[in-house]
């Protein structure tokens, strides 16, 4: 029974097979400590881990996959991505646009590599980077970021770009700290070249392209044109990541699993080690995402944790933890109104109604193509044209509304099934392991019924199902979960299968 329920990749001898799980393995180390801060690394990481998945395969002549209730609604969403890609508005974007879909790969890939003995590890690997990352916010908000343009010249390649007060982080990607770097990036450029200003704009960071650079401008002294010095420090935070909304969004997965850790430690063997060392853990995660000033990643992190606390959480527990939230709530709102534009507290500003009016707009539009949708990315080649206001494309925020402009509405349904799937699985298997002496495993897994909710709460005001970093932080926890469902599951069933034999 226990081989019929086991990976048989798993048991083999051959010191090749070995090795190779042993590579997979060590690159999902990799993974989890870069996830939260370098899509590079991890997909470095990842490479690793994929080759490790190769050789073991063939040495084997098994890949190591498990079949799940999960694997139809799964790949019919795959599937049906790719007819509406095919059928898109503009199918040379949205089919080259596919890649970003088989992030769900690593969902079955983490199945083939991942064990139980290894999944809490791996967790608490990337729980651990994603506390550096908040410390090192910390860190970023004191030194301050870029310099601030007190003015710029009518000559400046980047007055188009930048207005006074505007604040200069970051050009052609690299982090600046001076006028004086300004300076020497223009002059760096070959002629011809528009250059890319990262810039924080009322609070916000926004991507833009100055004019074309001249061999005339850089023969200049001070070709950028720009006076001021100062850095800023109202900007929100990012941690090593280059946009604090990825950030935000994979910190709140790996609060939820903290959170799990620390409530499964305390419920069973009271405020021990393990749970003061999650407890900061969790402190520090929350901390990084006040600062991001992401109000509706707040919210979503309130909401998994109420589910945790509601699923698990005994006598005091039920009431520390809300005081927390509220505490944390109260500081990211300090946050948001000292950082983002005015009323943004309020959802009054700019940003909030530029929202309302795109959601609008995409809501409006998503009956004219409700099948297969307009195709992924197609909105970028004809944002003026459907009737999108201004020039910066923002997609809809909303990863319901983003499925159902781009893939059409039984995209969507399919989806809400996958998320579905999901939640039940999680919650079952959390309830087997509830009562059982694998605190740390069950913690993971009540912490993924938080994750699981703060990310589809995000969700409905975020496509954060669309950013690529954080789409792989959720299928490989899903995987993680997957692992300690069946097999928990499985040995349960034995257990009872010798029981019932011993009577």
């Amino acid at each position: 029974m226990i081989s019929a329920l086991h990976s048989p990749a798993f048991d083999s001898k051959s010191p090749l097979a070995l090795l190779a799980r042993r590579v997979a393995t060590a690159g999902f180390v990799l993974y989890a400590a870069f996830a939260p801060h370098s899509i590079a690394g991890a997909e470095i990481a990842l490479a690793i881990v994929g080759l490790g998945w190769l050789v073991r395969t063939i040495a084997t002549g098994k890949a190591g996959f498990r079949r799940t209730k999960l694997d139809l609604p799964i790949w019919l969403f795959f599937a049906w991505t790719i007819a509406s890609s095919c059928l898109s508005q503009e199918p040379q974007i949205s089919v080259a646009k596919l890649q970003s879909v088989c992030v769900l790969f690593l969902f079955y890939l983490t199945q083939a590599i991942v064990t139980r003995g290894n999944a809490v590890f791996l967790v608490c690997i990337m729980i651990l980077s994603g506390v550096a990352g908040s410390i090192y916010s910390v860190y970023d908000l004191l030194r301050g970021r870029g310099i601030v343009a007190e003015a710029v010249s009518g000559e400046s390649p980047l007055r188009m770009s930048v207005a006074p007060g505007d604040v200069v982080w970051r050009v052609d990607g690299r982090r600046i700290y001076s006028v004086d770097e300004i300076e020497r990036a223009i002059k760096a450029v070959p002629s011809g070249t528009n250059l890319r200003v990262s810039v924080i704009t009322r609070g916000e960071h926004v991507e833009r392209t100055s004019l074309a650079i001249t061999d005339q401008l850089k023969q200049l002294d001070a070709p950028s044109g720009i006076m001021g010095g100062s850095p800023t420090h109202r900007f929100r935070a990012s941690g090593w990541t280059r946009h604090y909304e990825t950030f935000s969004e994979i910190l709140q997965i790996l609060a939820q699993l903290t959170l799990g850790l620390g409530l499964a430690n305390l419920k069973n063997h009271g405020a021990n080690l393990r749970f003061k060392l999650a407890a900061a853990a969790s402190a520090l995660l929350a901390l990084g995402i006040a600062l991001t000033a992401m109000r509706t990643v707040l919210v979503a992190l309130t909401a998994g944790a109420c589910v945790l606390t509601i699923r698990v959480a005994r006598g005091k527990a039920r009431f520390l933890v809300p005081a927390a939230l509220v505490l944390v709530l109260a500081l990211g709102a300090f946050i948001v109104w000292q950082t983002r534009a005015e009323q943004a507290l309020w959802f009054r500003d700019d940003s909030a109604s530029l929202r309302l009016t795109v959601a609008y707009v995409g809501v409006s539009r998503i009956m004219l193509h409700p099948i297969f949708g307009h195709g992924m990315d197609a909105m970028h080649l004809h944002w003026n044209e459907w009737g999108f206001p201004g020039q910066e494309m923002l997609g809809l925020h909303s990863t319901p509304l983003q499925l159902a402009f781009d893939r059409g509405i039984p995209a969507l349904a399919l989806w809400l099934w996958v998320m579905a799937a999901f939640w039940l699985m999680t919650t079952r298997a959390e309830r087997i392991l509830r009562d059982s002496p694998k605190k740390n495993q069950h913690g993971l897994l009540l912490g993924a019924t938080g994750a699981i909710a703060g990310f589809f709460a995000s969700s409905l005001v975020n496509y954060n199902f669309g950013d690529g970093e954080v789409a792989l932080v959720f299928w490989w926890l899903m995987g993680i979960v997957v692992v300690l469902a069946r097999d928990n599951t499985a040995a349960r069933f034995v257990s009872a299968v010798e029981i019932s034999k011993g009577r």
